[in-house]
């Protein structure tokens, strides 16, 4: 049974804006933390920012900080990644995930949301 759909993925030039959109089962959004991970080709799976169940917290990677916000929506059970001033290595697959606290365990995860951005 999948319980997290990302979407919003695509292809986007160096400079512009996405927003990746996670839809959740009622029972897991309104029990978890949320977060974005993304993993490049060749590369480790990082954070990306996460989202306390309250909304009240939320963490950003450093290097990502000021361009991407991560909020939540709950009357669609939806968790968003609004990236701005996208860069190529942005490109990466991203993944939603849901967890106890921001800081993890991630114990569900989606299947993932292609973004490329180009040059």
């Amino acid at each position: 049974q999948v319980q997290l759909v990302e979407s919003g993925g695509g292809l986007v030039q160096a400079g512009g804006s996405l927003r990746l959109s996670c839809l959740a089962s009622a029972r897991i959004f309104n029990s978890y933390a949320m977060g974005w991970f993304r993993q490049a080709p060749g590369k480790e799976r990082e954070f990306v920012a996460a989202i306390s169940w309250s909304g009240g917290t939320t963490y950003s990677a450093d290097s990502r900080k000021g361009r991407f916000t991560i909020s939540r929506d709950y009357a669609k059970n939806t968790v968003y990644l609004q990236m701005n001033s996208l860069k190529p290595e942005d490109t990466a697959v991203y993944y939603c995930a849901a967890g106890g606290t921001v800081q993890g365990p991630y114990e569900l995860w989606g299947q993932g949301t292609l973004v490329t951005v180009s040059a």
